[in-house]
């Protein structure tokens, strides 16, 4: 016997699965993506399980754009600066989206990935408590820069995640294992719920960063409960242009379809 079917053993009668990362290169391809464009990353939590593109591109840390909403959604949660239903003020400025411009929840702020609105969020609770929450939540570099950044950090930086990272943050919370109370993990779950199916339910959201001289860049991360079994995901690809933002998710849902974790849908 050798020694790696031993340890193989091993940790099977220890009851240890142990995770093989399942090539999904072809999936991605079969929606259109190009391979050395895009990184998608599935894991599924009940045994560590995990399916990946493009490996190679999953730690090379991004400026997270409105991903980021997730983390500060929680932390507007959890320091009591809002709650679902809380209502900030539009002050009459126009914005990029017509759906921008009038009174947002913070549920719909971020169902609409209303900038402005987690901007006054960030100025609101300040460098530091910004700061020491994601440092909490390990998620990515954990920085913000100073003062001058903090209506931008998570758009044009210091601010940086992985898909790896971006993963691990996400099993995180999806097992509710951060710093954070049983209410805040309940009305995180109602803010960030984007679809139902049967008894699957998909929690997500999307991102986008503009960048100049380059082709932009796309996210779409969140997890999969369907059942006792949950699975988490994340995608970040390269995008010639915001007609083309539409892609991540459909090239997500094509991958969790083919995977038969939640049906892409019409």
């Amino acid at each position: 016997m050798t020694l790696l079917r031993w340890v193989a053993l091993c940790a099977l009668f220890a009851g240890k699965a142990i995770a093989q990362p399942t090539d999904i290169s072809p999936f991605v391809a079969e929606a259109g993506g190009e391979n050395a464009r895009v990184v998608m990353r599935v894991e599924r939590l009940s045994d560590g399980h995990e399916w990946s593109s493009n490996p190679e591109r999953a730690n090379e840390r991004f400026q997270p754009a409105s991903t980021s909403k997730i983390p500060h959604t929680l932390i507007a949660l959890e320091t009591g600066f809002a709650g679902p239903e809380t209502v900030f003020a539009w002050d009459g400025k126009r914005r990029t989206f017509e759906s921008w411009n009038e009174d947002q929840t913070l549920t719909r702020a971020f169902q609409r990935s209303a900038v402005w609105v987690y901007q006054e969020i960030a100025r609101g609770l300040g460098e530091e408590v910004m700061s020491e929450w994601l440092a909490a939540f390990d998620y990515g570099n954990a920085e913000i820069g100073g003062a001058q950044d903090l209506q931008q950090y998570w758009l044009r930086g210091p601010l940086a995640i992985s898909a790896d990272e971006q993963l691990a943050f996400l099993a995180r919370l999806a097992r509710e294992d951060l710093p954070l109370s049983a209410e805040t993990y309940a009305k995180a779950r109602e803010i960030m719920l984007a679809e139902t199916q049967e008894d699957a339910r998909l929690y997500a959201k999307t991102g986008y960063n503009l960048r100049e001289g380059q082709d932009d860049l796309g996210w779409y991360v969140g997890w999969v409960e369907d059942g006792a079994e949950i699975y988490v995901f994340a995608l970040n690809m390269d995008l010639p242009g915001f007609d083309k933002a539409p892609e991540r998710q459909r090239l997500v849902r094509h991958v969790l379809d083919r995977l038969e974790i939640f049906a892409a849908g019409e």
